[in-house]
C-alpha cells in the first residue's frame, strides 16, 4: 500500500463504516482519487458469455448500491463493475449500526438489508450512461416486505435488460429474512424459469448469473447445479458473505451478526467454487468472490475454476490503487509463466480445492 493510499485509509478509519463508505462514494463521483491509466495488456483479456473483458477483475456488488460511480470504478483499474443490490422500491434497510470493521483480520460483517433508492433512481443513472462502454453488471434483489419475491425479481429482469451488461439474481444475502430459503430446489428451479421467461421478450438479452452464498452443504450445491444446467442460466458467482464464524483474531464486533466478508471468507468460497465447477462442466460461466485481496488471491479463484473474479472488502483495506496493482500483477505472472492467455491457468488447482471438505 502507497503512502497516499495509508493516509487515505487512516482518515476514512476516523469515521464509522457507513459514513467512510458514502464518503468514498462522494470522492469517486468527484473525481478523486486519481489514479494512473488503467492497464491493457492483451493476455490479461477474455471472452465469456458474449462479452469482451480488458481484464478478469471485477467490482462486486454491494459497494456501488445505487448505480452512482460504475465509471469510476472501472477507471481503477477494474474490468467490470456490478452495481447494486437494487430492490423494486426503495428501503432503508436494517437498523444502524450495521457495518463493522474487524480490523485484525481484514474482514467486515455487515447487516446491511439491501439499503437502496429503489429501480427508478438506479434506473436513470443507467440510462444516463448508455453508449458509453465499459461492462457493468445489475445485481438485483426482492424487498424485504414484498408479498411476492419471485414477482420482484422479474420486473429486475425487465426493467435492467436494456442497461446492464449481465444480470444478476441476488438471492443469498443473509440480511433479509427467508431470502436464502429461495436457494432451495423446488423454489429455486421456478425463480430461474421465471428470470429466462422474463428476459425472453427483450431485445437486448444480458447473460444471467445466479450470486449463491458459501453456506451450503454438497447436496444443495448438487440441487443449485442441477438447477442452472436445466433452465440454461448462463453462469453464478460465487459467493456471498457467510454467516459462519471461523477462527477470528478481532474481539466485540466478531460477535456481531451478519454477513462475514474479506480474507477469512477465501478458503470457503474457494473450496465451494471448485465444487460447482466440477458440477457444472468447463463451459458455464463462474465468477469467484470472497477473500481476493492481491493478485495471488485473484490467481488462486482463477486455479480453481473461476473464468473472472470480484472484490469488495479488500479494497477497503488495501486502498483504492488494489484493483491496478492485481491487474499489474497478474500481467507480471502471465509473462513470468509465458502464458498467452491468463485463461490457461484455469482450473490448474481445481481437483485440490474441490477434494476439500466443507467443514
Amino acid at each position: 500500500m502507497s503512502v497516499l493510499d495509508r493516509l487515505g485509509q487512516k482518515l476514512l478509519f476516523t469515521f464509522d463504516p457507513e459514513t467512510a463508505h458514502g464518503l468514498s462514494i462522494a470522492a469517486l463521483r468527484c473525481g478523486l482519487p486519481v489514479t494512473g491509466r488503467p492497464l491493457r495488456d492483451e493476455r490479461l483479456k477474455l471472452s465469456l458469455c458474449g462479452l469482451d473483458f480488458p481484464n478478469p477483475l471485477g467490482m462486486a456488488a454491494g459497494y456501488d448500491k445505487n448505480a452512482e460511480v460504475p465509471d469510476a470504478l472501472l477507471g481503477l483499474g477494474f474490468g467490470f463493475a456490478e452495481v447494486g443490490t437494487i430492490t423494486p422500491l426503495a428501503q432503508s434497510g436494517n437498523p444502524k449500526p450495521r457495518i463493522f470493521r474487524l480490523t485484525a483480520d481484514e474482514a467486515v460483517i455487515n447487516r446491511l438489508g439491501f439499503n437502496n433508492e429503489g429501480h427508478a433512481a438506479a434506473e436513470k443513472r443507467l440510462e444516463v450512461r448508455q453508449g458509453r462502454g465499459g461492462i457493468v453488471g445489475v445485481n438485483i434483489g426482492a424487498n424485504k416486505d414484498s408479498a411476492d419475491r419471485i414477482g420482484d425479481y422479474e420486473r429486475g429482469v425487465t426493467r435492467f435488460a436494456p442497461y446492464a451488461s449481465y444480470l444478476t439474481v441476488n438471492i443469498s444475502s443473509p440480511n433479509t429474512p427467508g431470502l436464502r430459503t429461495m436457494q432451495a430446489r423446488e423454489q429455486l428451479g421456478e425463480l430461474l424459469s421465471r428470470m429466462m421467461a422474463a428476459r425472453a421478450p427483450a431485445s437486448a438479452k444480458p447473460p444471467l448469473f445466479l450470486k449463491i452464498a458459501p453456506d451450503l452443504v454438497e447436496a444443495e450445491l448438487e440441487d443449485i447445479a442441477a438447477e442452472i444446467a436445466e433452465n440454461k442460466i448462463d453462469g453464478i458467482i460465487v459467493s456471498n458473505t457467510t454467516i459462519s464464524r471461523p477462527v477470528l483474531k478481532s474481539g466485540g464486533a466478531a460477535g456481531e451478526t451478519g454477513g462475514l466478508s474479506g480474507k477469512p471468507l477465501f478458503e470457503r468460497s474457494t473450496i465451494v467454487l471448485a465444487k460447482m465447477r466440477k458440477l457444472l462442466g468447463r463451459d458455464i460461466a463462474i465468477i469467484g468472490v470472497g477473500g481476493v485481496d492481491s493478485a495471488d488471491a485473484a490467481l488462486e479463484k482463477i486455479r480453481a475454476g473461476a473464468d473472472l473474479v470480484q472484490l469488495y472488502t479488500g479494497m477497503i483495506y488495501a486502498g483504492p490503487a488494489l484493483p491496478g496493482r492485481i491487474v499489474a500483477g497478474m500481467a507480471r505472472f502471465a509473462e513470468t509463466e509465458q502464458l498467452k492467455s491468463i485463461r490457461e491457468l484455469r482450473d490448474s488447482r481445481l481437483d485440490q480445492w474441490a477434494s476439500k471438505p466443507l467443514s
